[in-house]
């Protein structure tokens, strides 16, 4: 894994644990939730992410 790559994976998984604390709190609703983590993974293109995506 590049230090780019790393760096992508990094901010997309501190990024959705922001939005599964959302989640968590009923702040956002769990299609809320697909579409941002869709959104998210468009962006920063995790590798172990999309591993550990239900």
């Amino acid at each position: 894994m590049s230090d780019e790559q790393f760096e992508r994976e990094k901010l997309y998984q501190a990024s959705m644990e922001m939005f599964k604390r959302m989640l968590d709190q009923g702040l956002i609703t769990e299609d809320e939730y697909a579409v941002i983590d869709t959104k998210m993974k468009e962006k920063y293109s995790p590798i172990i992410g999309t591993l550990l995506s239900p």
